[in-house]
């Protein structure tokens, strides 16, 4: 059985590229400096690997005319670039095309380094009654993306808890502070459902659905994360070598490398037949890969 080196890996892979798809002020940026563990902004490089100075992409942006091949890498983790798609919510047919074409392009090419490994949809929750706009119509019925997965990210979702707590106010004067709390979660849950933004999701005539959902909450807080993101990226992987990627760029989830080697185990278990011998060499690799 041949095994896979994770520092080889590095080397033939390069990075693990994300794009990065949501409106404006989807708190996509934040999510991106958690992910990498930092509050410094990303340096951006052109498709050739130029530097691009940060005022000249934002004045870009404000023309309209975003380029969303340029790539973004923080210092803090270089070993991710991303992408971000922006403009086509705002009804640029060019913007979507553009977009289509990219993702287009990195799926179907035959370079491991230069695919796109993961894309990361956020639909923020500050405004409950337009969580699913003609932008995400357009991307989930009219996109292809292949084999990549995609992750649904629901950010903001804080916004629901001062709105449910407006429409029980009335009904939750005088109890426990437990009980308050309890009901205002599930509250949250109420609206949460009647958007109905998962089953919009999930439509079968949809081109693309997403492979895990996440809601992030608080990001403005020193206190929070991004595992729980990139738990679900790394599990949606179908690809060990894009998983072993992924696992070794990351820094600072643990809790990430412990639970990637425990499914890898017991994968292999159910593999192998009882009356087979165990090779605990390859058992013990199984494990130590995980942690670079």
């Amino acid at each position: 059985m041949a095994t896979i080196d994770a520092e080889h890996l590095r080397k033939m892979i390069r990075r693990f590229r994300v794009l990065i798809v949501g409106r404006a002020n989807a708190g996509k940026t934040t999510i991106l400096q958690k992910v990498c563990n930092t509050t410094d902004q990303p340096d951006i490089y052109d498709a050739k690997g130029n530097k691009i100075d940060a005022d000249v992409v934002k004045a870009s942006i404000k023309r309209g005319n975003h380029d969303i091949t340029n790539e973004m890498v923080f210092k803090s983790s270089p070993g991710f670039v991303f992408h971000d798609s922006c403009g086509f919510e705002a009804g640029s047919e060019e913007e979507f095309e553009s977009m289509k074409r990219f993702v287009s392009e990195r799926v179907h090419t035959t370079k491991l380094k230069e695919g796109l490994h993961a894309i990361w949809y956020c639909i923020p929750m500050d405004e409950c009654s337009r969580t699913f706009q003609r932008s995400e119509e357009k991307f989930f019925f009219e996109c292809d993306t292949g084999h990549v997965p995609v992750i649904a990210v629901f950010t903001k979702f804080e916004a629901l808890r001062p709105v449910a707590y407006g429409e029980i106010k009335n009904e939750i004067q005088g109890v426990s502070r437990e009980e308050r709390s309890k009901r205002i979660a599930q509250r949250v849950e109420e609206l949460f459902t009647k958007t109905r933004v998962c089953d919009r999701l999930c439509d079968p005539g949809n081109r693309t659905r997403p492979k895990f959902y996440v809601r992030l909450e608080n990001m403005n807080k020193p206190d929070t994360n991004c595992n729980v993101l990139l738990e679900r990226t790394t599990f949606a992987l179908d690809n060990e070598e894009l998983r072993l990627c992924l696992v070794s760029t990351q820094q600072s989830n643990l809790e990430l490398c412990i639970k990637c080697a425990i499914a890898t185990i017991v994968d292999r278990a159910r593999q192998q037949s009882a009356l087979l011998e165990i090779n605990h060499h390859i058992h013990q690799y199984d494990i130590a890969k995980w942690f670079p």
